[in-house]
């Protein structure tokens, strides 16, 4: 067993939301078996999952044994839990696609080296759930938690409340979750479920059941759910979802996410999110705190989510992208080399016909017909608030010909729009 507390060790990290009594005598017990469920409702986990997965590699740094469970199961009916709605069903070839890919994912993150006493363990809950009956589930398993007690859930009452309602599927869905934990006591010796503070209601629903079906005791953390000081949603961006799969998201772009955090998120993530230790992070944020210009609490930040994520070399092609990008907005873009331009990452890259150019075409047009705005409409709107530059030079009017005299290296224009959207646009 390792020294570390693990409890002690989440909570002065802000990852402790609420926790059954007993874990923490649990933990300190012996090696525990913890397990957290990831919903395959698309092919690549997002960063809302980081802080699941960062709860097992912490588990696992502790000594004891995670379990991921990919939920090929449940994720055929749908959680509940924070959903004014139904969700509509996936079909099976969708659901493997989505659980295979999360698969892949979580296993860059955890050791699952056979040599490991405490190696982590991939689970996909199909594999229990398609061999049971509905006789067999009601009498099994439905017996032994009351209506009552499943309509006391906030996640379940909320709707029942609500004007959508919830079908019998969805409301069958802690009877499933609350099964997993029973099936994994009962198979695997696994104790501990991790997870959001939204799925407490299901959590406990796990842990009820393996009291009252097997005799046992079972525990349950929850994280909180990690919010933004402005109140938007965290993990989202101008594009939509921040992805962990780098075809969805690129590291440059998953690198800018973070990088662009406000002072007091920064605070609070590098907690979240890194595992630098309490001294260090101690010292990082006094020393953000003299001098917030210079950024350091939010580039270290990005710098550890994005090696973690990406790798140490993504990191740095990331680091390299945005000095190329940002570090010289004064300087021409024509000073940037054609290996620069070429080599950048995470750059939205597309080709326009050469010969468009050789005669001209105006910036409105152009935009549209690039993708880079879905409309004449909104593209004209943009250039007249003044969001759109060409080459590090801001569009003035609506009107300008965008020709090969904008040519960089004969090859290449640099758009930009807004803030932080580049796009390099190739003549060919």
């Amino acid at each position: 067993m390792s020294k570390i507390n693990l409890v002690e060790e989440l909570r002065w990290r802000g990852l402790v939301a609420d926790m059954m009594p007993g874990t923490e005598e649990q933990l300190s017990k012996e090696m525990t078996t913890g397990y957290i469920g990831f919903d395959p409702t698309a092919t690549s986990l997002h960063v809302g999952s980081l802080l699941p997965i960062l709860l097992l590699v912490h588990l696992q740094k502790a000594g004891h044994r995670p379990v991921a469970l990919v939920g090929g199961a449940t994720g055929m009916i749908g959680d509940p839990s924070g959903k004014a709605a139904e969700r509509s069903f996936l079909d099976e070839e969708t659901l493997a696609r989505n659980v295979a890919g999360i698969r892949g994912q979580l296993e860059k993150f955890l050791d699952f080296g056979p040599d490991r006493p405490n190696s982590a363990l991939l689970v996909n809950n199909y594999d229990w759930f398609k061999d049971i009956s509905f006789i067999g589930f009601l009498r099994d398993v439905g017996k032994h938690i009351t209506v009552n007690y499943m309509m006391a859930k906030d996640s379940v009452r909320k709707r029942i409340e609500g004007e959508t309602g919830i079908s019998y599927t969805e409301f069958a869905y802690q009877l499933m979750q609350g099964y997993d934990f029973y099936w994994l006591y009962q198979h695997m010796n696994v104790k501990l479920q991790m997870g959001g503070s939204d799925q407490w209601g299901n959590m406990t629903t796990g842990s009820e059941l393996v009291r009252r079906k097997a005799g046992g005791d079972a525990f349950v953390i929850t994280c909180p759910l990690v919010t933004k000081a402005d109140g938007t949603k965290f993990g989202k961006s101008e594009g939509g979802n921040v992805w962990l799969d780098p075809a969805l998201t690129s590291p440059y772009q998953f690198y800018q996410f973070w990088l662009n955090a406000t002072d007091a998120d920064a605070e609070k993530w590098v907690k979240m999110f890194t595992f630098l230790d309490q001294p260090t992070i101690t010292q990082l944020i006094a020393d953000h705190q003299q001098n917030p210009g210079a950024r350091q609490l939010q580039k270290v930040l990005a710098r550890e989510v994005t090696s973690f994520v990406h790798g140490h070399d993504e990191y740095e092609k990331a680091v390299a992208t945005t000095e190329k990008l940002f570090a010289n907005q004064t300087a021409p873009a024509e000073s940037l080399s054609l290996d620069d331009l070429e080599q950048m990452e995470g750059v939205q890259k597309m080709d326009y016909p050469r010969g468009q150019l050789a005669t001209g075409v105006d910036i409105v047009s152009f935009l549209a017909d690039t993708g880079i705005l879905p409309s004449k409409g909104e593209a004209r709107k943009m250039v007249q608030g003044g969001g759109i530059s060409l080459n590090r030079r801001k569009v003035e009017a609506t009107d300008l010909q965008v020709g090969s005299s904008h040519l960089l290296h004969d090859t290449y224009l640099l758009l930009q729009k807004g803030k932080k959207n580049y796009y390099l646009v190739k003549a060919v």
